[in-house]
């Protein structure tokens, strides 16, 4: 591929956050007493990597719109302040260490489908801060994510790149932006094809990029 920066997904690719985001939205479900509406970390797999829209359709449908937004707004929030309160260790493992490693010889960026705060999150909690040159995610732009990645590449003037994530999303946004796709078998999904798959992130560090 001999690309000059890797982009990245956040869950399914460099952590698993599903079980502590379930447990954030229950806790804002439950002050609103909405007990019923709480899902679990399973109910949550097919749903990462959507944008907060399409999550809030699928678990907060009995919900009118536009209340079913603003409470997945807030619901987010709250998940935020848990994940950063919360000591637990989510990242895949190697991931620090990879990703020191890789930044030696790329710049490494983010792009998410999530709320604004959540890429921020991720770096601090996996200690990404030196390494990680960039980020955007659809709560900066509110567009759909290969649409974000063409925005980053531009800001940051990025020439060449590929983007590794771990769901048929990020296959798509990939070919929308015009940019290779790494799969990282060991996530949430099964895209329908990629250019190099890799089964832990530490792959990474050997494939022919």
């Amino acid at each position: 591929m001999a690309v000059e920066s890797l982009i990245f997904d956040i869950d399914g690719t460099l952590w698993d956050s599903r079980a502590l985001v379930a447990e954030g939205y229950a806790i804002q479900l439950r002050k609103e007493g909405l007990d019923h509406l709480c899902v679990t970390a399973e109910d949550l797999k097919p749903l990462f990597g959507k944008v907060m829209t399409e999550i809030a359709d699928a678990i907060l449908a009995p919900i009118p719109v536009p209340e079913r937004y603003e409470l997945m707004e807030r619901c987010m929030e709250t998940e935020n302040r848990y994940l950063h309160e919360n000591e637990c260790a989510i990242g895949y493992p190697a991931v620090r260490q990879t990703l020191q490693a890789l930044a030696q010889r790329y710049r490494l960026f983010i792009v998410s489908n999530s709320q604004c705060g959540y890429p921020e999150l991720c770096i601090r909690k996996l200690g990404l801060e030196k390494v990680i040159e960039g980020h955007l995610c659809f709560g900066d732009t509110g567009t759909e994510k290969g649409e974000t990645i063409r925005r980053l590449m531009a800001e940051h003037h990025i020439q060449s790149a590929v983007y590794i994530g771990d769901t048929q999303g990020d296959l798509e946004a990939a070919e929308k932006a015009g940019i290779g796709f790494i799969f990282a078998a060991y996530g949430f999904g099964a895209p329908d094809h990629w250019d190099l798959k890799i089964e832990k992130i530490s792959d990474l560090l050997t494939a022919p990029i």
